[in-house]
C-alpha cells in the first residue's frame, strides 16, 4: 500500500473507530461486537506503525502510552479552579436562592454532583494537548497521558476551535469499583474506600496502562476558557455547546426559575442516585446567568453564586453475630463481619470486610455488637462504627493460626495484614491456580474457577506444576468434561509453556509484584536464575522498585517451597529465559522524544533500542527531555527543543550514541 492509499485508510479508521467509541462510551449504545473493534484497532496500529508519519496525537491508537512517568510536572492554572460552598438543609438553599434572587439571578441550573476528581482539558486547534489535576486550585499536575485512557475524553472536538479548557470530574464507575475490589480482595491487597479515592488513585499512576485497566470516565460541566467568536451567556447554553463538540456533559441537569423548582429537583436527584451507574454526592445549584454570576461575585474561596447541596449517607443499625476469616491468595487473613440482614442503597446486606485488626481494634468491634453499617460509595457494605457492647463480650483478635490448614499465621512489621505462610495452604492453593492461569499471567484459555476447583477437589492438582502433568484421561474422568473439552484445555496449558518469562514471573503470585515489576525484573536479570540469585540491594536499584518490593522478591526466592515450584516447572519444560533483555544501562535517566521521518529506522526500532539500554520515550517535549531524535519533516516538537534548548541529534548521532 502506498502513502496515499494508507493515508486514506488511516482517516477512515479513525472516523470509524471515534464514532464507535461516542456509541459505546457516551450513548452506552454500542453497535459492533467488541473483537470487530479490536480488529478495527490492530488495523488502525499497524498502518500507522508501517507509515509513521501518520501517527498524530489525536489517534485513537494513542489512547494508551507504554512510558511509565517518573514524575508529574506541575501546571499553573489560568483560571483557578475553585470549590463550592457547602450546604446542608433546605432552609440553607432557600436562603441562597433568595439572596443570589435579589442580585439580579432569575434562573438557576440544578445538576449532580459527581464523586470524583476535578481536572483540566485543554485543545489547541481542536485537538487535546494537556490534561491536568484540580491540585489547589491554582496548580495542579499534568496529567495528559492518564486521562487519554479514558475514552469518553475527545481526542479531537467536533469543531476546530483556536483554544478551549474544559472542567470535568473524573470519576470511577460502580460497575468498575466493584471489579476492582473483587481482584484486590483476592489477591489479598488492601480494597479501595470508595469509588473516588479509587479513581483517585488510578488518575496518578505512573504507567497509563493501569489507569486505562481502570475503566474511568468524566463528565464535563464548565468551561474554564475559550477562544471563539460565537458568545456563550448562560450555563445552560454552555453545556449544551461543549456537547456538539463532543464532550460527555454532565447528566440531568435542569433550569430552574425559583426555590420551589431548585428543591424539587434537588429531591428527584435523591430519589434517582440509588439507580445512577456512578456515584454521586450531592446536588450543584448555580445562577444559570454569567452576566449575573459577575455582579454576584466571589468570596476568597468560593464563587457567591454557586452552592453544593450534599445529601446524608444511608446508615443502619443492625446486630453482629460472628466474624468469618478467610484466606486470599497471598495468605491474607481478612476478618468478614456477619451481622443480621439490613436494605442498604436498595439492596440486603449482611456482611461487611473488616479488611485487618488495626481497624477492628481502633472501633473496638467485637461480636455481638450493635453495629451502624452503611455501604461506601454506595456499593461495599462497612461497618462504621460500634454503638454498644453486648454483655460479657471480649476485644476480637484475628487467629494467629489460618482458619483453612492450621498453619501459623504471622503479621509482618511494614503491613497491618496478618498472613498464613503456608503457600501449600488449600485456601491459598485455588486462587493461586486461578491467578496462574489468568490472561496476564499465564493465559491458559478454559482453566475457570469451577474447574480450578474440581482439579483440586479430585486431587489431581496440589501446586500449578501439576497442571503439566494433566492427562486426557484426568480430565475426561470429570464431571461434565468431554473429549475436545480436554483436548482445548490441555493444547491450552502445553502452549503456556513458551510463554515469555514475564508473565511466569507475575504468575507465580509473589506478593507485590504485578505485570510492570514482573517485566522489569525479567528485562534485569534475563533469566529465572537470575532473578534467584539476586540479592534485596541489587534488586531495590531497579527503578520503581523499593527496599519493601526488593525483599518480598529476595524472600520469595528463598523460599523453599517456591525454590522446589520452579526447579519442577523448569523440568516440565517452561520457558526461563526473557527474549527482549536490556542491553545496558547507558541511557539510564535519559528521556528521548522522536519526531520526524528516520532515514533507516521506524520509530518503534528507535524506542526499543532506547528502552533496551534504560531510557525512555516520551510524546511530548519538556525541560526534563534529554534528547530530540528528530528526522525529516520534524513537526512542532523540533521547533519546542529549539525554544527550550533542548539537544536535537539525527540518526547517524543517535547510533553512534547506542555503540557499546
Amino acid at each position: 500500500m502506498d502513502i496515499n492509499k494508507a493515508k486514506e485508510r488511516v482517516e477512515a479508521l479513525r472516523g470509524e473507530i471515534e464514532r464507535h467509541n461516542h456509541n459505546y462510551y457516551d450513548l452506552d449504545a454500542p453497535t459492533i461486537e467488541d473483537d470487530e473493534y479490536d480488529a478495527l484497532m490492530r488495523e488502525l496500529r499497524g498502518l500507522e506503525q508501517e507509515f509513521p508519519e501518520l501517527l498524530t496525537p489525536d489517534s485513537p491508537s494513542q489512547r494508551v502510552g507504554g512510558t511509565a512517568l517518573n514524575t508529574f510536572e506541575k501546571v499553573t492554572h489560568a483560571v483557578q479552579m475553585g470549590s463550592l460552598q457547602d450546604v446542608f438543609s433546605v432552609s440553607e438553599v432557600e436562603e441562597f436562592v433568595n439572596r443570589v434572587g435579589e442580585q439580579g439571578a432569575e434562573e438557576f441550573v440544578v445538576e449532580p454532583k459527581i464523586d470524583g476528581l476535578s481536572v483540566s482539558l485543554e485543545y489547541e486547534n481542536g485537538v487535546f494537548v494537556r490534561g491536568s489535576t484540580r491540585g489547589d486550585g491554582f496548580v495542579g499536575e499534568d496529567i495528559t497521558q492518564n486521562l487519554k485512557t479514558i475514552r469518553s475524553i475527545p481526542l479531537k472536538l467536533a469543531k476546530e476551535l483556536p483554544f478551549i479548557e474544559v472542567r470535568g470530574e473524573v470519576y470511577m464507575p460502580r460497575a468498575s469499583f466493584a471489579a476492582l475490589c473483587e481482584e484486590q480482595e483476592k489477591n489479598g491487597e488492601p480494597l479501595p474506600k470508595n469509588p473516588r479515592n479509587a479513581a483517585a488513585g488510578s488518575l496518578r499512576q505512573k504507567d497509563s496502562r493501569v489507569t486505562a485497566s481502570r475503566k474511568l470516565d468524566i463528565f464535563c460541566f464548565n468551561i474554564q476558557r475559550v477562544e471563539m467568536d460565537e458568545e456563550l451567556t448562560e450555563h445552560s447554553q454552555s453545556l449544551e455547546f461543549i456537547h456538539d463538540l463532543g464532550f460527555k456533559v454532565i447528566p440531568d441537569f435542569k433550569v430552574c426559575k425559583s426555590a420551589g423548582e431548585v428543591l424539587e429537583r434537588i429531591k428527584q436527584i435523591g430519589e434517582m442516585r440509588r439507580s445512577l451507574s456512578f456515584d454521586i454526592d450531592g446536588a450543584v445549584v448555580k445562577v444559570n446567568n454569567f452576566a449575573a454570576r459577575l455582579d454576584i461575585g466571589f468570596t476568597t474561596k468560593v464563587p457567591k453564586w454557586a452552592v453544593a447541596f450534599k445529601y446524608p449517607p444511608e446508615e443502619k443499625e443492625t446486630t453482629l453475630r460472628e466474624i468469618e476469616v478467610n484466606v486470599g491468595r497471598t495468605g491474607a487473613l481478612t476478618p468478614v463481619a456477619i451481622f443480621d440482614p439490613v436494605e442498604l442503597a436498595g439492596t440486603t446486606v449482611s456482611r461487611a470486610v473488616l479488611h485487618n485488626q488495626d481497624i477492628i481494634t481502633d472501633k473496638d468491634i467485637r461480636v455481638g455488637d450493635r453495629i451502624v453499617v452503611r455501604k461506601a460509595g454506595d456499593i461495599i457494605p462497612e461497618v462504621v462504627r460500634s454503638i454498644s457492647h453486648a454483655e460479657g463480650s471480649q476485644p476480637y483478635l484475628i487467629p494467629d493460626v489460618c482458619p483453612i490448614c492450621g498453619s501459623k499465621a504471622v503479621r509482618d512489621e511494614d503491613e497491618a495484614v496478618i498472613r498464613c505462610r503456608n503457600i501449600d495452604c488449600p485456601a491459598q492453593l485455588l486462587r493461586s491456580i486461578e491467578h496462574f492461569a489468568s490472561r496476564n499471567a499465564m493465559n491458559i484459555d478454559g482453566l475457570g474457577e469451577a474447574i480450578v476447583e474440581q482439579l483440586v477437589n479430585e486431587g489431581l492438582v496440589h501446586t500449578v506444576a501439576d497442571l503439566y502433568t494433566l492427562t486426557k484421561q484426568d480430565l475426561t474422568a470429570l464431571e461434565r468434561f468431554g473429549e475436545k473439552s480436554a483436548e482445548n484445555l490441555l493444547a491450552s496449558i502445553e502452549k503456556s509453556k513458551s510463554n515469555e518469562l514475564n508473565r511466569l514471573v507475575f504468575a507465580l503470585g509473589i506478593r507485590g509484584i504485578g505485570q510492570r515489576s514482573a517485566t522489569l525484573l525479567c528485562e534485569k536479570f534475563g533469566d529465572m536464575d537470575g532473578i534467584m540469585e539476586a540479592d534485596s540491594l541489587t534488586i531495590s536499584a531497579i527503578d520503581g522498585f523499593g527496599d519493601i518490593l526488593a525483599d518480598s522478591v529476595y524472600s520469595a526466592m528463598r523460599e523453599p517451597h517456591m525454590i522446589a515450584l520452579i526447579e519442577r516447572l523448569k523440568s516440565l519444560g517452561l520457558n526461563m529465559t526473557y527474549s527482549d533483555v536490556k542491553v545496558s544501562d547507558k541511557f539510564a535517566g535519559l528521556t528521548f522524544v522522536l519526531t520526524g521521518t528516520l532515514p533507516t529506522l521506524k520509530r518503534e526500532q528507535a524506542k526499543e533500542m532506547i528502552e533496551k539500554r534504560g531510557g525512555k520515550c516520551s510524546g511530548s517535549v519538556s525541560k526534563k527531555t534529554s534528547y530530540v531524535l528528530a528526522g525529516e519533516e520534524a513537526g512542532s516538537k523540533l521547533t519546542k527543543a529549539n525554544e527550550l534548548g533542548i539537544p536535537v541529534i539525527t540518526e547517524e548521532q543517535f547510533l553512534n550514541m547506542t555503540e557499546e
